[in-house]
């Protein structure tokens, strides 16, 4: 029987990549008023610095891997004593851009007729900072005491510990089929993919369900729920 249904949230709930796309870009025009040199510096420049610190420091907060991007980027222009400011700058503006995916809202009120919804992630998605405030019963964020990163087996303990209930009554919703179904399903939860772009699963791996869209979630936990019934009735 499932009880609770718990959400990553970047490129899950969110669609983040247009506001921290339109963060950096905010942050290369305040460059480019403040020196000419920035005038060499590219939107690809910026995004490569981020997946150059990220692959170096993947463990660390995602606030950390940020500052140390732009610090990379800012360099470039010259303008390293501009990082506090323009970290700011950047969040506020990420921030101020970031919204849930239109099949979000509709969906969380109609999973929450029946089941306890849950809020986990490894970034620092805030959910009152993008428009998801009072939407959850509880959320876990990464780095919060010292909890590490998914798909590390303690994320998944502090999960299931928020959520006051046995691992295999909890649906762990998300993008990443290493972080979201994977790690779940080794740590006892049910793993389901939100495959939005229509990624091809790798033959190896066996998400509990699969949808394209959170419209079709309620449908597919239903069914995954009966299917739980029926092979505990029969044995």
């Amino acid at each position: 029987m499932l009880t609770t249904v718990v959400f990553d949230a970047d490129e899950t709930l969110l669609d983040l990549r247009p506001a921290v796309t339109g963060g950096l870009l905010a942050v290369l025009d305040q460059m480019r008023r403040l020196t000419p040199a920035a005038a060499g510096v590219s939107l690809a420049d910026l995004e490569s610095d981020w997946h150059t610190v990220f692959g170096a420091r993947t463990s660390a907060p995602v606030v950390e891997i940020r500052r140390a991007a732009l610090a990379r980027s800012l360099a470039r222009a010259g303008l390293d004593d501009h990082l506090d400011d323009l970290a700011a700058f950047f969040f506020a503006r990420r921030f101020a851009l970031t919204r849930p995916y239109p099949d979000v809202p509709p969906a969380l009120a109609a999973l929450r007729r029946r089941w306890t919804l849950g809020y986990a992630t490894n970034g620092n998605s805030r959910a009152e900072r993008c428009g998801l405030a009072d939407e959850f019963a509880f959320e876990v964020y990464a780095h919060d005491g010292g909890l590490p990163k998914k798909p590390d087996p303690a994320f998944y303990a502090a999960v299931v510990e928020a959520a006051g209930a046995p691992a295999r009554q909890i649906a762990y919703v998300g993008d990443s089929l290493v972080h979201d179904v994977l790690g779940p399903q080794r740590a006892g939860l049910r793993g389901v993919w939100l495959n939005r772009h229509g990624l091809p699963r790798p033959p190896d791996v066996r998400p509990d369900a699969e949808v394209s869209t959170l419209a079709d979630l309620p449908d597919a936990l239903l069914e995954l729920q009966e299917q739980a019934e029926f092979t505990n009735a029969t044995g």
